[in-house]
This record gives C-alpha cells, structure tokens and sequence, in this order.
C-alpha cells in the first residue's frame, strides 16, 4: 500500500462515497431499505444535495491532501446541519422508532467522519 493513502482513510473516503450515493438514491426514490424521506419536490433536491455533498467529500478526501480535508470536514458540516434542517422541515418523518434511529445514526457517522479527519490530518499532505 502507497504510504501517501493510509489504509483507515480510503476505507473513509470509500464509505462516505457509498452513503452520500445512497443519500442521493433516497432523496430521489424516497425510500431506501424501508427508510422513508417526505415526498416532494423539496425534499428531492435537498436530499440529492446533501448525498451530492456527502459523496465530493469522500472524493475530497482520497486526495489525501491536507486542504481537501479541511474542505472534505466542512461539507461533512454541511450535511450533517442538512440533515437536522431536514428533520425539523419535516423532510425526514421521525413517526418511528427505525426512522429516528436510523436519523440519528446516519448523522452521527457523518460528523464521526468530520471528527476523524480532523483528528488523522497528519495523514495528510
């Protein structure tokens, strides 16, 4: 393995492409493994958005590149403040237990991935 690409930061970057892919999925389908976004035009475009988002950050960060990281931590912010604004939108029903934990989890990954970053950014260049 090329020591420039630690092995923890492209499996990272690799998992917050897959999610921000799948972010983008559900805001276009409106469901994703039994997980439900509202209908709407609103809540299409928001959700596209932040996977959008979600996914240049993951690209962002298989630069390995000091700058791109800065930037990769603050669209992690970006989506993380969007995916809060969604659910106190009502873009994100919370009526289950499964949807607000599944709400919850995915936030909560997405700042981890932020947090991480910024914690490895001796990793990069």
């Amino acid at each position: 393995m090329d020591q420039r690409r630690p092995l923890d930061i492209m499996i990272i970057a690799s998992l917050m492409i897959v999610f921000g892919l799948a972010e983008i999925f559900t805001g276009v389908s409106y469901e994703f493994f039994g997980l439900h976004t509202a209908n709407g035009i609103t809540s299409t475009y928001i959700g596209a958005a932040i996977g959008a988002l979600y996914a240049a950050a993951g690209f962002l960060v298989f630069t390995v590149r000091r700058r791109a990281a800065v930037l990769a931590i603050v669209l992690l912010s970006v989506v993380v403040a969007g995916r809060v604004a969604m659910i106190l939108c009502g873009l994100y029903p919370i009526g289950t237990f499964r949807q607000t934990a599944a709400i919850v989890v995915g936030t909560s990954i997405a700042a981890g991935f932020a947090i991480y970053i910024g914690l490895r950014r001796s990793s990069f260049e």
